[in-house]
């Protein structure tokens, strides 16, 4: 029962320290920090499958395919506010009549 305990207290710990943190960063700093973050997200990834791996019983596996997939959808929407950022920093395409004349 102690190591359960140990285990919810870390993850109360980690959500906690995680919304703390997030919140206080500003909104122009936001997307930059998430395209950062995206490495972690796939670490993050990788150690839910590996708990997926080790699981010995049925709660155990639950956890770790719901942290499987959340973890996936995090990483999936940092990529895709990354290439929503990336694509606002890209000009709009120029028509011929912009361009002067065509030729």
């Amino acid at each position: 029962m102690s190591n359960g305990l140990a285990l919810l207290s870390i993850f109360v710990l980690s959500v906690f320290i995680g919304f703390e943190v997030v919140s206080k960063v500003s909104t122009t700093l936001h997307t930059p920090l998430m395209s950062g973050a995206n490495a972690i997200h796939g670490i993050i990834l990788i150690g839910a499958i590996t708990v997926a791996d080790r699981a010995v019983n049925n709660v155990q596996l639950s956890l770790a395919i719901v942290a499987v997939v959340l973890a996936t959808i995090n990483m999936v929407g940092g990529f895709v506010v990354t290439d929503r950022m990336l694509e606002m920093f890209k000009g709009k395409p120029r028509k011929a009549s912009q361009t002067g004349g065509e030729k």
